[in-house]
């Protein structure tokens, strides 16, 4: 009898041990395989200039979870945006609709034609002198307008296809009279104001009317005055007056 009780127990303590080794291994068990990465070359191969190789890329297997889900999400994503970049833009000109005048100064360019390519002020008569064709009215045109005259005059028994343009260079001053402290004609600068003008010429002496002031504006031969604010725009060739107050 004890030898039969022993016996037992002995087999019970085996299949309790064998239990839970099994069960002990299979918490332990992952659910895919484990990445390794291989090692970068050592000190030695890279001081005597042995070739390194890259380690491979890791391959990671899914098995689902938090590995998963990543690697979907940016398998998802949508693709990056190109970004554009705009060339800059011209300056925008605004002499296309002014009306040349005496005091103007022009950039005249005739294309392969250096002799012709020049700088150009229009005299009291209202004209510029251009070799081979000579005096051509310039008053009251466009910077355009004229190009096309020039074309047409050298196009009859100069140049077969002249190639003509013409830029303002300088716009003709502007005079500015009264109760300024340096009254006197001065370069006009686009979009100028009266105020600008009178800032220009010092501004105003202690006996000035600093509301309103008198703008003569001379354009095709003829003359307009008018009593503006300080905020009026200033045109080329324009003077202004300043008077004197009365208290």
């Amino acid at each position: 009898m004890p030898v039969a009780r022993a016996f037992r127990w002995s087999i019970s303590a085996t299949l309790l041990a064998a239990s839970a080794a099994l069960a002990l291994g299979g918490c332990m068990q992952t659910a895919g395989p484990v990445a390794m990465v291989q090692p970068r070359a050592d000190l030695d191969s890279m001081a005597y200039g042995q070739p390194y190789s890259a380690p491979q890329p890791v391959v990671v297997a899914d098995g689902g979870g938090a590995i998963g889900a990543l690697r979907n999400s940016f398998a998802s994503a949508p693709a990056p945006m190109p970004v554009g970049y705009a060339a800059p833009m011209a300056p925008v000109r605004y002499d296309a609709s002014y009306h040349l005048d005496a005091g103007d100064k022009l950039r005249v360019v005739v294309y392969g034609q250096e002799g012709l390519t020049n700088s150009y002020s229009i005299d009291a008569g209202g004209s510029i002198t251009m070799p081979l064709i000579g005096a051509v009215p310039a008053r009251g045109r466009t910077t355009a307008g004229l190009a096309g005259e020039i074309g047409a005059r050298l196009r009859n028994g100069y140049i077969r296809e002249p190639s003509v343009a013409v830029e303002i260079e300088a716009y003709r001053p502007f005079f500015i009279l009264g109760e300024v402290l340096a009254p006197g004609q001065y370069p006009y600068v686009p979009n100028m104001t009266v105020e600008s003008a009178v800032a220009i010429a010092g501004g105003f002496s202690p006996r000035a009317k600093r509301d309103v002031v008198t703008v003569t504006h001379t354009e095709n031969g003829g003359a307009m005055r008018a009593v503006v604010p300080l905020g009026t725009p200033l045109a080329p060739g324009d003077t202004v007056f300043v008077g004197e107050r009365w208290f």
